[in-house]
């Protein structure tokens, strides 16, 4: 990413950029804040003091071009940047996202899949192979990868985040329910699924 932009907006802008893509599939030339605001359920002026940090300028009653803001989204969040990684267990959750075949077009390159249950190795999920945990160290070296995506249960989750990170891991994407200990150096994002689903539920209560 070339520019410091807070976390909050960043994950606001990847959802600009789902919308405007709509647009443009659309055919559609341009797109207006108050559209982006109320399809997010926020303040126009918000969107517009997003844009500022892109150095994007919207015309009145015009609003923006989905092209261009398209492009500038892109280049400001890095998607042309181009990032391998390894997902590490192989169980449903790791198998969908080895599935999804969005991720590229962010930047995201996932090369392979790593399971210790020997009825999975060797296993081809969306032209992705799933080798041994063993293996990881040398393809980590070989093909220069220092992201991996963890989807292993939770009682093994420590164990191997401690190995990834002996074998030249600095980036952990962490889909386990478990609040993972590392050196800081080390990158660890916790996309907490349960928490996300709590909160949902505890805003629909309220």
């Amino acid at each position: 990413m070339a520019k410091k932009i807070p976390e909050k907006v960043v994950s606001r802008l990847t959802f600009y950029h789902s919308i405007v893509s709509e647009f443009i599939e659309q055919n559609k030339k341009n797109i207006t804040s108050s559209q982006l605001a109320q399809r997010l359920n926020i303040d126009d002026s918000q969107v517009r003091k997003d844009f500022k940090l892109l150095n994007e300028v919207g015309r009145c009653r015009v609003g923006y071009c989905t092209k261009d803001l398209k492009e500038n989204i892109e280049k400001t969040l890095g998607f042309s940047n181009k990032r391998n990684a390894f997902i590490v267990g192989a169980g449903h959750l790791g198998l969908a996202l080895a599935k999804y075949d969005k991720f590229d077009n962010y930047g995201l390159n996932i090369l392979a899949l790593f399971d210790n249950d020997p009825l999975k190795i060797d296993m081809q999920i969306n032209e992705k192979k799933i080798y041994h945990i063993a293996k990881l160290p040398e393809l980590a070296c070989e093909l220069n990868v220092d992201i991996a995506i963890l989807t292993v249960p939770k009682p093994f989750a420590q164990d191997v985040a401690d190995f990834l990170i002996e074998s030249g891991i600095r980036y952990i994407w962490n889909f386990t329910p478990c609040v993972l200990n590392a050196p800081e150096h080390i990158k660890v994002w916790n996309e907490n699924l349960m928490a996300s689903f709590l909160q949902f539920a505890c805003k629909e209560i309220d």
